[in-house]
């Protein structure tokens, strides 16, 4: 609850590749015996665009890889993740992380960038891998060699059922789009419990069902306080908890966000080590769902942008190296506000990103209390930052007092406008007036519309409309 208890396109986006192929002699093991490279223009904007690269290596096993090209017409990298990027005039390589350079023979290896045009959208031709140059094109015909035949990407086939999780499957972030595995935008619509330590009878199976069925939720943020009696006083207990409702939210086809949640300290440098276990723990049983999400820290306040990428960056690898294709939120600064409610902005984070892959940047609001400045400050960031609203209330920042309709429906057409996620806060019966359900629901059977709470009737209503998720 923040601060409480939590808190054009001018281009079409049509996938630009272009590949290299070729088999050459080596020098040592670290050189390339062969390398294919895909470069796919993801998403592009007025002023810049998004790329992903993915090396396959056709010869040697690799312990660290470079890839290098030439931009034309003046392009730049601007940011980037899954590498470490550096040009010089047109000239870019970018080296693998720590956690990414060993490729098998046959394995692959990708990184993505954003970068400003600075001229026409012309992409490199010609790549190379360690020094030694990967030749051919996405039309030429491959030179026969004795290499295996590099692996091909296929499209995943139609969604065989209905839910979120049946048609979208495993999510990945777009440029500052979350996408499908169709590679498609899409919004995800749900709810947050409430401490788990708090309200245990809230999260049954009726309740569940009501949120899957009834409300056709897509999406249920499980939050783990990390204090306030939470994490810290059972370990095992609340882990064990967590990893249940995955599987629960799995069950009903939906997705879930296993969220660290830390609200008190506010630095969550404090909490590193058992972050590094929870994480450790959730992730290694959890790495082949579909459904999970990771939300790392909750609501960092009171420290900088540089001490969260501190924190962040030691957390992402240990997922990252047990379910590297997770997507991954990351708290921002003032109670993950993107720095307003600490008189800063979003253009720290923008000239200060994490290097990761399949990163997003968490945005909370409560309605009563955060206006137009913050909607302002989202609608800056959002045509550059990868954003997820991974908590927000119709009330004031406090949880309770008037529940404020008019804000609220401000909020979330803004929210649909710029296809942003959100999750609301709270799925719980909690004696406050931002809570979905009235005091005392969840110590009965009856989870129905009658029991809702003037903002649960709300929510509800945004949450229940039909979603459009594009698979083609």
């Amino acid at each position: 609850m923040a601060q409480r208890s939590r808190v054009t396109a001018w281009l079409s986006a049509a996938l630009l590749t272009m590949t290299g192929v070729g088999a050459v002699a080596v020098s040592s093991a670290q050189a390339a015996a062969g390398c294919k490279v895909d470069y796919a223009v993801t998403n592009q904007w007025g002023e810049g665009f998004g790329a992903n690269v993915t090396l396959t290596n056709l010869g040697d096993p690799l312990d660290s890889w470079t890839v290098g090209w030439t931009f034309p017409s003046g392009q730049r990298i601007t940011q980037a993740w899954n590498g470490t990027a550096t040009q010089s005039g047109s000239a870019v390589t970018v080296r693998s992380m720590g956690y990414n350079g060993s490729v098998r023979t046959g394995g692959t290896a990708s990184f993505g960038f954003n970068g400003s045009w600075g001229g026409a959208n012309a992409v490199p031709t010609q790549f190379t891998v360690n020094g030694v140059t990967c030749t051919g094109s996405a039309t030429a015909t491959p030179t026969p060699t004795p290499t295996p035949t590099p692996t091909t990407t296929t499209t995943p086939p139609p969604p065989t059922g209905t839910t979120p999780l049946a048609i979208n499957g495993q999510l990945r972030v777009c440029g500052v789009n979350l996408c499908n595995q169709y590679g498609k935008p899409i919004q995800l619509r749900g709810v947050s419990t409430h401490g788990l330590q708090w309200f245990p009878s809230c999260y049954n199976t009726t309740s569940l069902n009501t949120l899957a069925t009834d409300w056709k939720a897509d999406v249920l943020r499980i939050a783990m306080y990390v204090n306030e009696d939470g994490y810290t006083t059972n370990p095992s207990g609340f882990t064990a908890r967590v990893n249940d409702l995955v599987d629960q939210a799995e069950s009903r086809g939906m997705y879930s966000i296993i969220d660290f949640h830390t609200l008190t300290p506010g630095d969550p440098n404090v909490n590193l080590e058992n972050a590094k276990t929870f994480f450790r723990n959730v992730a290694a049983r959890n790495a082949a769902k579909k459904n999970v999400i990771y939300e790392i820290a909750n609501e960092p306040n009171g420290v900088s942008w540089e001490q969260i990428r501190t924190y962040a960056n030691q957390v992402i690898p240990i997922i990252r190296n047990l379910d590297p294709d997770a997507v991954i939120l990351v708290g921002t600064r003032g109670w993950s506000s993107l720095g307003v409610s600490n008189g800063s902005s979003s253009a720290e984070i923008v000239a200060n990103p994490l290097s990761f892959s399949n990163i997003m940047y968490t945005f909370h609001f409560y309605a009563a209390s955060h206006l137009d400045n913050y909607r302002a400050e989202v609608r800056n960031a959002a045509s550059r930052l990868p954003i997820f609203v991974s908590e927000w209330g119709t009330t004031s920042a406090t949880g309770g007092g008037t529940v404020d309709i008019t804000s609220s429906t401000a909020w979330l057409a803004l929210l649909d406008s710029l296809k942003i996620s959100h999750v609301n806060w709270t799925y719980s019966d909690a004696n406050e007036s931002s809570a979905a359900f009235r005091p005392g629901t969840c110590a009965g059977s009856s989870y129905g519309t009658s029991q809702l709470s003037q903002s649960g009737q709300f929510v509800r209503s945004r949450i229940v409309t039909a979603d459009s998720f594009p698979t083609s």
